[in-house]
């Protein structure tokens, strides 16, 4: 078990309950917890020491929702102009044509760039599963997880709903209840750790009304239940999905939920944008969490959260890229900065603080995931997962009076200079310790142009031209 210390940083932003501040302050850590932070720590040396003079110390981001895997699919010309159900369809035809090794290397790259940009842990939303492919493709995402050193959290997603059933998506990309199910309980039993200090927890995903069955969601709470995980689906993103529920099952979006068990605290989930009024108290009521990922809401045009009546309502409220694709980036620290203005241009100063951004990314994401005993601020008893950056840089200047404030009202355009997960440096001067970036630049860039070129040849699609 190593040590940690951290000595001498310009400010240390703790994000505790009173968003004590620590200005040369000090931190020192025991394998992945902190034990101690403040001034004049009775520790001199450790296995690791780091003069952080001149540099901020934040906790590390919490990135609540993501599709890793879509990170070979950014930037298609083909899918730029769409809005979600257009661009899921054009999309899966191009995903069911995965390998393994485009996961791995998918996840590497997408979990590399949270790493590069603060995260220090990050929940997934695996729910392709290509016909002819191993079963087993999120293991390859928790292979890159683990090689990387970022606390993961992925959740087994699925669908069953194809489009000869009613669905969105093709059926190729469907798979059978049974099979979804008996994989589930085979990712859980193989991974799932429930300890604080866990490199690793597993969630049951199903993916979306529109492309899961009543049945796959019941089934799917009852085993996530059986195991003590958590549960995690996408909710009340657009009014097509409303359109849909509505036409196809006669209700709400979040009555469906209610009537298949898909509701209370320990489940969250994605986007939760039109959910009206009185389903926002009912949420907060049962306990239910909300990944709000504005930049992936702002691209595919799917409206503004109502973030202020959610965190009024006592909905536990966190921050998320989404999927590589429609944000087109996995940089969690500028979705901090997206969420400050959206909803200042949005809601005035009814908005969130450019300090209350960095809370819902941090503190808010972990209540979200139910990991606040161990993550989401820096204080003793909680990990050692933190990220600094330089206030000596050339774009802080004449902006260092609220270090708090400073990534959601100046944000930051380049990698921060260092990033700790469980104590341990995993980025260093800006760069993933142990990895080299330009070989996997060049080998991820060689996988997503085949999975283009495979499906541009089975649909007779152009797509590196822009729809007409």
């Amino acid at each position: 078990m190593g040590t940690l210390l951290i000595r001498n940083a310009r400010n240390i932003i703790t994000m505790d309950e009173g968003r004590t501040c620590y200005p040369g302050g000090s931190l020192y850590a025991e394998g992945h917890e902190i034990k101690a932070i403040g001034y004049d720590l009775p520790y001199e040396t450790a296995d690791t020491v780091i003069d952080a003079m001149g540099k901020i110390v934040y906790p590390g981001l919490i990135n609540t929702h993501h599709h890793l895997y879509q990170t070979f699919t950014r930037n298609i010309p083909w899918a730029q102009d769409c809005e979600l159900f257009d661009w899921l369809v054009t999309l899966y035809d191009i995903w069911r044509h995965m390998q393994p090794r485009d996961v791995y290397l998918s996840a590497k790259v997408g979990l590399g760039e949270l790493l590069k940009n603060g995260c220090t842990t990050a929940s997934d939303h695996f729910y392709c599963f290509p016909n002819g492919i191993s079963g087993e493709l999120i293991d390859e995402e928790i292979q890159a997880a683990r090689e990387l050193g970022i606390r993961f959290f992925p959740t087994r997603g699925s669908m069953d709903l194809g489009r000869s059933a009613g669905g969105l998506p093709p059926d190729e990309v469907t798979q059978s209840i049974n099979v979804i199910l008996k994989d589930t309980q085979r990712v859980i039993e193989t991974y799932h750790d429930a300890s604080p200090f866990s490199m690793l927890r597993v969630g049951v995903a199903p993916c979306s009304p529109f492309s899961v069955s009543e049945d796959l969601l019941r089934e799917s709470a009852k085993l996530a239940r059986s195991y003590g995980v958590r549960m995690h689906t996408h909710l009340a993103e657009t009014q097509d999905e409303e359109k849909f529920c509505y036409d196809k099952l006669g209700l709400r979006p979040l009555e469906y939920m209610e009537k298949t068990g898909w509701t209370g605290n320990d489940v969250w989930y994605a986007h939760g944008i039109y959910f009206n009024h009185d389903e926002i108290h009912r949420l907060g009521a049962c306990g239910c969490g909300v990944a709000h990922c504005p930049s992936s809401n702002m691209k595919l045009s799917s409206g503004v959260l109502p973030v202020r009546q959610m965190l009024n309502a006592g909905v536990k409220l966190g921050l998320g890229v989404d999927g590589s694709a429609s944000n087109d980036g996995s940089n969690l620290l500028a979705e901090v900065r997206q969420a400050y203005l959206l909803h200042r241009l949005t809601s005035g100063l009814n908005g969130l603080s450019a300090e209350e951004s960095l809370w819902v990314g941090t503190v808010g994401s972990s209540r979200v995931l139910g990991w606040d005993d161990a993550i989401g601020s820096l204080e003793p008893g909680k990990a050692a997962d933190l990220f600094m950056i330089d206030a000596g840089r050339l774009e802080f200047a004449g902006a260092l009076f609220d270090d708090a404030a400073l990534p959601a009202a100046v944000g930051s355009g380049r990698p921060v200079d260092m990033t700790i997960v469980g104590g341990k440096v995993v980025v260093k001067d800006g760069r993933l310790v142990g990895t080299d970036e330009e070989q996997l630049a060049r080998e991820a860039q060689a996988s997503a142009a085949r999975m283009l070129e495979v499906a541009s040849k089975r649909t007779g699609t152009n797509y590196y031209k822009h729809r007409l």
